[in-house]
């Protein structure tokens, strides 16, 4: 299991959270969007948060800014974050808007007030777990659209809380992040997207 519980660190990374989370938005049920459409909305999200990151994570990595994916270190985390901030902005203001994916936009927007705490509290020497913030939010998302379309998603709500215990297990056996690291990003995860539930359900 010691074998094993690491490999969740790298499956559910958080740069294919926001990806996973728009296949989910746009395959769910009532999902009323024809298939060119979700191919664009999935190709911009793709690049926005999965390319465009991980081109900036080669050049931090050849220029010595950064040594590993996981960033254990504080110092490491606080360009990858700024440059996350901007991209996420991005995202809302010009590909996933409220007025054409609410539920998604507000997804993207919770996400980006998580980076932000998370970034101040760097400043603070206080490191939250991006992994934890990454799949709380998820989980809250997923809880939101099965209100929202008013269907019992139970099969996969209860897997994303079982793998919200096996991320925080995986990060621990990597001696990645303390519990109390890993409290802080649960709920950093959590709280802005219940806050923003209420302008979308």
């Amino acid at each position: 299991m010691k074998k094993i519980l690491p490999l969740f660190s790298y499956i559910l990374h958080p740069i294919f959270i926001p990806v996973i989370a728009t296949l989910y938005y746009l395959f769910s049920n009532n999902s009323y969007f024809i298939n060119r459409e979700k191919a664009v909305v999935f190709i911009q999200v793709m690049i926005i948060t999965v390319l465009v990151p991980s081109l900036f994570f080669l050049i931090l990595r050849y220029t010595g800014k950064i040594k590993s994916i996981m960033a254990f270190e504080i110092s490491e985390r606080k360009i990858p974050l700024v440059i996350q901030i901007f991209l996420l902005i991005l995202l809302v203001r010009n590909s996933i808007t409220v007025d054409r994916y609410p539920e998604l936009h507000f997804f993207f927007l919770g996400a980006l007030l998580s980076t932000i705490i998370a970034l101040f509290l760097l400043f603070a020497k206080t490191k939250a777990s991006i992994h934890m913030i990454a799949i709380s939010a998820l989980t809250v998302f997923v809880i939101g659209l099965s209100i929202h379309n008013h269907t019992q998603n139970i099969f996969s709500i209860a897997f994303l809380i079982l793998m919200n215990g096996f991320v925080a297990s995986s990060r621990l056996e990597m001696k990645a992040h303390t519990t109390m690291e890993l409290i802080i990003g649960f709920v950093l995860g959590v709280s802005p997207q219940i806050l923003l539930l209420y302008l979308w359900l």
